[in-house]
């Protein structure tokens, strides 16, 4: 069986890339750079090698000037010159080669019928008399051509540029060629010392780049790695596993959000584990008293089994009742709401109806808001039914109960107002949690999951369900909604924060 490959990490993926693209980059700089320094080397050198026909007219005019010469001859880079103000070829030759003196990197001869005779005394450029590779060239080019050559040729002293002239002479049989070569490694080698310097500082500096990197690159997928990890360590028996928020960044930011995650999936699971075993407490009681019953019962006695029969459908209304308030829990904590503008004042006016045959109650609507908000009209109306079912079970009977509904720029509040004992402040916390009551008793039928209930559908929509004190006795239980335009918070992200503080300061 073959053995799996280790996939490349993430943190070697983006550094690889940032490494190539800079190193191209880099390569490119360089080899454009060094190609436009060294065809500006070459035609430098070019130029000063075509200057020398034009310096050896010069040579030429003021040796005839002097020689009071009747004429002279005339010489261009296409043609031999011909020198009538010189008695010989070796002459004129002598005398270009000592006044033309070679400049640094340069070298010049003469060579006359073939042979070397002449170089320049000066020790401003090199020798190239002894060059048999240079002067072997030279002689076969002119053979060849017949006229001015410029060339390159590789020799023992370098890579050589040099032009060759042709001289000759009327009356002289003798052939003459100036010859000036200029060595292209040593006008070159400024220009390599550079590329060789930019080597070295782009090599340095694509190290500092892939160490930087590794680190910035480190420091960046930290969260990642670490959400690696939570993600292995989280199980159902175990979702304590958070992330540390490092930095100010968008990575960083995620690591709030997978812990803001990992806090609602824990709090869910918490929340679903505490339903079972509400469940499981309060389905106890009724097996229990109905197989209690049914135990001790006894057949022949027609009383005792009516009175047992009594009792287990009582028990058995109320589990019915059970179960189908929890299934009516999960599908609102579902959030299957159909959303539609509700009128509040039609809304209000129906939960008055409703109300109203209640029995030993005295009810009332206070007020009537005037508008719309975006809701399930059938969800607010079970909520807020159920907000005036709870105050008629726990107020004295008679007592008066008030409900109405306001809009404000705050949003809508939809209230029930008893004039009950009312809800301590220590116990508000409790009412709200399934199978929860304030009192600790089961004096008044239900399920326990109503309050539960309408906190699920106000949190649906987007809103909360408060409890407080009516004033001279009771209590209040206020729904409050969001209105259709009110725009949620933004986040608040780290870095802001402390640009924030920073600002302050």
């Amino acid at each position: 069986m073959a053995r799996a490959t280790r996939p490349l990490s993430a943190r070697t993926r983006i550094l690889g890339a940032i490494l190539a693209v800079a190193c191209v980059g880099l390569a490119i700089v360089g080899s454009v750079t060094f190609m436009v320094q060294r065809e500006r080397v070459l035609a430098e050198v070019q130029d000063r090698l075509t200057a020398q026909v034009a310096r050896l007219h010069t040579v030429a005019d003021d040796d005839a000037g002097a020689a009071d010469a009747g004429g002279s001859g005339t010489a261009t880079a296409s043609e031999p010159l011909d020198i009538d103000a010189f008695t010989s070829v070796e002459e004129y030759l002598h005398a270009a080669v000592a006044r033309l003196v070679p400049a640094r990197n340069e070298g010049a001869v003469a060579i006359v019928d073939g042979k070397a005779r002449f170089r320049p005394s000066t020790l401003s450029g090199f020798d190239i008399s002894t060059n048999d590779q240079l002067i072997q060239r030279v002689i076969d080019d002119i053979e060849r051509e017949g006229e001015t050559v410029i060339g390159t040729v590789a020799t023992d002293q370098g890579s050589l540029r040099y032009i060759a002239i042709p001289v000759t002479m009327a009356g002289d049989a003798e052939t003459g060629i100036y010859v000036r070569a200029v060595d292209l490694g040593a006008e070159l080698a400024p220009v390599t010392a550079a590329i060789t310097t930019y080597s070295i500082a782009a090599v340095a500096v694509l190290i500092a780049i892939g160490v930087v990197g590794w680190f910035v690159a480190g420091r960046l997928l930290s969260p990642i790695r670490d959400l690696r990890d939570a993600a292995d360590a989280v199980t159902l028996d175990d979702l304590s596993a958070r992330l540390s928020p490092q930095g100010n960044d968008d990575i960083s930011d995620l690591t709030r959000t997978v812990n803001s995650m990992l806090d609602r999936l824990e709090g869910s699971v918490d929340v679903q584990r505490q339903l079972l075993d509400d469940v499981r407490h309060e389905l106890k009681t009724p097996i229990t008293i109905v197989r209690g019953h049914l135990e001790l019962m006894n057949p022949g006695d027609a009383a005792d089994v009516a009175s047992t029969r009594q009792i287990s459908m009582a028990e058995l209304d109320r589990l019915t009742r059970l179960v189908d308030d929890i299934d009516l829990l999960a599908t609102v904590e579902g959030d299957g709401f159909t959303m539609t503008d509700v009128d509040l004042a039609a809304l209000t006016a129906r939960i008055g109806e409703l109300v109203s045959v209640i029995p030993d109650h005295e009810w009332s609507v206070e007020a009537r808001a005037e508008g719309h908000i975006h809701g399930d009209e059938d969800r607010l109306l079970q909520a807020w039914l159920q907000l005036a079912d709870n105050a008629a079970k726990y107020t004295p009977t008679g007592s008066a109960i008030q409900l109405g509904s306001r809009l404000d720029q705050s949003g809508a509040q939809l209230w029930v107002t008893d004039h009950g004992p009312g809800i301590p402040p220590a116990l508000r916390h409790r009412i709200f949690r399934r199978f929860d009551r304030a009192h600790g008793k089961r004096s008044v039928g239900g399920s326990g999951l109503g309050l539960a209930i309408v906190d699920a559908i106000a949190k649906g929509h987007g809103g909360l369900c408060t409890v407080t004190d009516t004033p001279g006795g009771g209590a209040t239980f206020t729904i409050s909604l969001p209105l259709p335009t009110s725009e949620l918070p933004a986040p608040i992200r780290a870095g802001d924060v402390v640009l924030q503080r920073e600002a302050a300061g």
